[in-house]
């Protein structure tokens, strides 16, 4: 077990009590605080059901070990080692098999929109091989191969990825919880390696293979050929499972409102606890099946709600809103999620009236020039922040820096572009977008 006071993100950013960067974080109390909670929900809760604490500090461990952050990888295989020291080897062995395989680099993969067919990327499909997965069980082999397919390919993300998971004996409350802690670390380990940059003491630690962006990456180039187009009706999906025949999907990135199904069932609104209620904080959720999908794993349905809330609305000397959602769509952008981003580009334009600029970075993508110093380096270092191996460094600092932003307003730029790379990985693997009725008739 963990030490239950110490702050993981201070402790992995190497941030002291007494420093600048700790009352920057002081600013965000609420997110500060709830994304440690986040981290006692995932990774520590009280009931941790059929997802056993073991299995939990396993697949964190080896999430640590693919982001390239050697304080992370070494805390998580610590907590790993102290409950399972021979499952912590076979963890290692699983994270050097997927570097040897060559399938370490993202975001990658086709999309599933097809209109954006041309920008789809190869991406390497990895899984514990036979030997490794008899030694592993099959269920936390399923768990890893999963959490290897969310790390690096989110937008490839299909029903029949959690129909492997249910034949492997996931439970619906299960996978949500194990799509929330992959994302929550890709959360986690993106803010505390942002706030090590920007405290000086990371770049001695940066892995060579994060040299370059995931779209430069040799064998990892824009394919037409690639099939990006979701299955409608696939084959054997188990009950647990949905898939909509006739969904009226997306084509492209857009700022118009989209709906959004889910391919597992989500709690009946009729059918929610009191303590699943709580942890929707607005009432109003209750009607989405998203929240209510989430409501599986109420105490960190609550932390994350809460931590988003603060890092986004709180702008006590901070960034604007306009920057914070523009960070949004950078990171939905780059990982692929066409809803993320339709919802956080329209926030963006709503916040700056810069509707033209937005959809260019809609359109072009994330090397598109927007025009404003600010919002390139915005939008950069969001980039840079999302690829994994984790590739920001000191060179997204000095940028930020140049265009005038002070630490406060940096931490808020890392903060939003984290964020996201949680949010944009719990909607790709746990549903899909819809065209509302009235457009898709229209």
């Amino acid at each position: 077990m963990s030490d239950q006071s110490a702050d993981i993100i201070d402790l992995l950013a190497g941030i002291t009590p007494s420093s600048e960067l700790a009352a920057v974080r002081a600013q965000r109390t609420q997110a500060r605080e709830n994304a440690q909670l986040s981290f006692t929900a995932l990774l520590e809760p009280e009931q941790p059901g059929d997802f056993s604490l073991a299995e939990r500090y396993a697949i964190a461990a080896f999430v640590a070990q693919l982001h390239g952050f050697p304080e992370a990888a070494e805390f998580y295989a610590d907590l790993l080692g102290d409950e399972d020291s021979q499952l912590a080897a076979q963890i290692a062995a699983a994270a050097a098999d997927v570097v040897a395989a060559g399938a370490g680099r993202g975001p990658v993969g086709a999309y599933r929109e097809p209109d954006l067919a041309s920008e789809g990327t190869h991406a390497a499909v990895w899984r514990p091989d036979a030997d490794a997965a008899e030694r592993l069980g099959a269920h936390l082999a399923a768990g890893l191969a999963h959490a290897h397919a969310l790390v690096f390919r989110p937008r490839e993300a299909r029903p029949e990825w959690l129909a492997a998971l249910v034949a492997a004996g996931w439970s619906a409350d299960a996978i949500v919880s194990l799509s929330q802690l992959v994302s929550f670390l890709a959360f986690q380990l993106r803010l505390a390696w942002g706030l090590r940059v920007l405290g000086g003491s990371a770049d001695a630690f940066k892995p060579a293979s994060a040299a370059a962006p995931a779209s430069d990456a040799a064998g990892e180039v824009p394919d037409p050929a690639l099939d990006s187009a979701i299955d409608p009706a696939p084959a054997n999906l188990p009950d647990l499972v949905t898939a909509y025949p006739e969904l009226a999907r997306p084509d492209r990135f857009t700022q118009q409102g989209l709906g959004w199904v889910p391919w597992l069932a989500p709690v009946a609104e009729a059918e929610l606890t009191a303590t699943q209620l709580d942890a929707l904080i607005q009432p109003e959720r209750a009607k989405m099946p998203y929240f209510r999908l989430l409501a599986r794993d109420p105490a960190a349905l609550k932390a994350r709600t809460l931590t988003d809330l603060d890092i986004f609305f709180n702008v006590t000397d901070g960034i604007g809103r306009a920057e914070r959602e523009l960070a949004a769509t950078a990171a939905s952008r780059h990982n692929g999620c066409v809803f993320c981003a339709s919802v956080h580009s329209a926030a963006a334009t709503r916040e700056s009236g810069r509707a033209e600029t937005v959809q260019r970075l809609l359109d072009a993508g994330v090397g598109a020039d927007l025009g404003d110093p600010v919002w390139n380096a915005v939008v950069a270092s969001s980039v840079a922040l999302t690829d994994t191996p984790l590739r920001f460094g000191q060179e997204d600092i000095v940028r930020l820096r140049e265009v005038g932003l002070g630490d406060a307003e940096i931490v808020d730029v890392i903060s939003g572009a984290a964020f996201f790379n949680w949010a944009n990985r719990l909607m790709l693997s746990l549903g899909e977008p819809e065209v509302p009725a009235r457009r898709a008739r229209a």
